[in-house]
């Protein structure tokens, strides 16, 4: 038996020794399948070339929809660049496979809101993605003048198109662990006070004070949530040794915001949804002496929600989670599919690193034992 269950905190003199520390029994006669709306990845990364062909494969086989972003070098920045990645996306999929990528566009302090309009009005973009410049994976390009993008801003509270925020401050005398709360003071909420209509997706979220402040701000504002944040806090990265393949940004935080997502995410309430930020990088970038920040999580990450969900006995909240919100929120209906997962009592294998050549990409593991299958898709 695990130490605590997954979303509650230790007690007495326990403590946490890693992953395994989050993972708890599963009665194996209370549930043995479960069929939920096929669901949707509502921040995923694809990349491009070769890499997108080696990995895109792992999302389409589980997920319908993934709102895809454009942080690519160089990056999305106009409509007809991401309906030229959209191409290269379908391209490249199995023939098989039923996926539908949602593309975004990278707000830059130069984005042309006329090209906004029309890449909207033509259906080639379903959000526009705001970085704040230095704050992650190649966002060298993205906003430091918020007062630049109002145009843009105007444009899409139009429409009802959300902005999507990587909600972190890139400003260096602010501790990496805090950055997330000083946006949302110093950024997010003079950005909804200015623009009050405006639909926003606080990216990844990793604290209380981002849960809190979703909950705040009602059905305009809403929240993405991963995986490996609902697994993972930072001793996971740093105790006992550093582990590059649980490094992300924004990066795992204490504990106690690890719980705050969990209620969250297992709540049923509409503003929170997957996002999986599932983010490949070759391993020789990520075990590195500046190693790159992204898990890789694509493979597994339903399997991991439906675990951290049963685990506290949440099941009922699953499907909404992963294929209602999302949808909702961007004014989407519903997958129609539905999607089979079944209990296995032994755990289930996690899945072997992706090749491409001499290269490889590793999978999350997220250090407890999965038991939920994800086994086929069932059409409506």
């Amino acid at each position: 038996m695990a130490e605590f269950q997954a979303g509650l905190p230790p007690t007495g003199d326990q403590k946490l020794h890693g992953p395994a520390a989050a993972s708890a029994q599963t009665n194996p006669l209370e549930h043995r399948e479960l069929q939920i709306r096929k669901p949707d990845d509502w921040h995923l990364h694809l990349r491009d070339g070769h890499l997108m062909e080696a990995v895109l494969p792992a999302t389409a086989r589980v997920f319908a929809r993934a709102l895809v972003m454009p942080n690519l070098d160089p990056p999305v920045i106009t409509g007809r660049q991401a309906a030229t990645y959209r191409q290269r996306i379908v391209s490249a999929l199995p023939r098989h496979f039923m996926f539908t990528p949602l593309m975004t566009l990278y707000l830059t302090e130069d984005t042309d809101p006329f090209d906004v309009r029309k890449a909207i009005e033509h259906g080639i973009v379903t959000a526009v993605k705001l970085y704040p410049a230095d704050s992650t994976t190649n966002s060298q390009r993205g906003v430091r003048n918020f007062d630049t993008i109002r145009g843009v801003v105007d444009v899409l509270s139009e429409f009802g198109v959300p902005l999507c925020i990587h909600g972190e401050v890139a400003d260096f005398a602010i501790d990496v662990f805090d950055r997330e709360a000083v946006f949302i003071e110093r950024v997010l909420e003079p950005i909804q006070r200015s623009a009050p209509e405006l639909k926003i997706v606080l990216e990844h979220v990793t604290t209380k004070e981002g849960v809190d402040y979703v909950l705040a701000n009602g059905a305009s504002t809403a929240a993405t949530i991963t995986a490996h944040h609902l697994l993972i806090n930072r001793n996971h990265i740093l105790a006992g040794g550093l582990r590059p393949h649980y490094y992300c940004l924004p990066v795992a935080k204490r504990e106690r915001h690890r719980i705050e997502l969990i209620k969250a995410a297992t709540s049923g309430g509409s503003s929170f949804f997957l996002g999986t930020d599932s983010a490949p990088h070759f391993d020789r970038k990520k075990e590195a002496i500046c190693g790159c920040a992204g898990i890789f999580s694509a493979p597994n990450a339903l399997s991991c929600v439906a675990q951290v969900f049963d685990d506290i006995g949440a099941l009922k909240h699953l499907e909404s989670f992963v294929s209602i919100n999302g949808a909702k929120f961007y004014g989407l209906d519903a997958n129609q599919d539905s999607i089979r997962l079944e209990w296995q009592e032994e755990p289930i294998e996690l899945s072997q690193p992706i090749s491409y050549g001499t290269d490889k990409v590793t999978v999350f593991n997220p250090g407890i034992d999965l038991h939920w299958k994800v086994c086929s898709a069932v059409e409506a």
